[in-house]
């Protein structure tokens, strides 16, 4: 006679939600990858350019007003800081599914020897912060002449 062993339902269903946060990580690897990830692990997507004569920072901060956004330069350092607020509203009636993240983040930028951190300008229109920093002018070269 065969033995059949029986596992408990949690267990299978444990095995499965396993499953299912790894195939979930695979083809998504972009987006929220687990249902245990804290919404405070919000890092804004930032695009940085070069120019001739500036350096431009874009951010993606929909919602996020703009005297709420800490903008700082310290010893070399770009620092932008924010919070945003949860706004849940507590209605026991009907489906809710929370997907926007909220919470405080920070990005910090080391600026070049070439960046000016007494020229940086901000501004902030349709969810998009835009962050110029202005080039230093160039030293040109001198001629010196040798004397006898």
């Amino acid at each position: 006679m065969k033995l059949i062993e029986r596992y408990p339902l949690w267990s299978s269903a444990s095995a499965m939600q396993r499953d299912l946060e790894e195939n979930w990580r695979t083809m998504f690897p972009r987006t929220v990858s687990s249902w245990n990830r804290r919404a405070s692990e919000w890092h804004p997507s930032i695009d940085v350019a070069e120019e001739d004569d500036r350096f431009v920072l874009q951010a993606d901060i929909p919602g996020l007003p703009a005297e709420e956004i800490d903008i700082t330069v310290d010893d070399g350092k770009l620092s932008i800081k924010g919070e945003r607020k949860f706004e849940r509203k507590e209605e026991n009636e009907g489906f809710r599914r929370y997907e926007r993240v909220q919470g405080s983040f920070e990005r910090q930028f080391s600026l070049p020897d070439s960046a000016d951190p007494n020229q940086i300008s901000a501004n902030s229109k349709d969810g998009v912060l835009e962050i110029v920093v202005l080039k230093r002018p160039t030293s040109q070269p001198q001629r010196i002449e040798v004397t006898t």
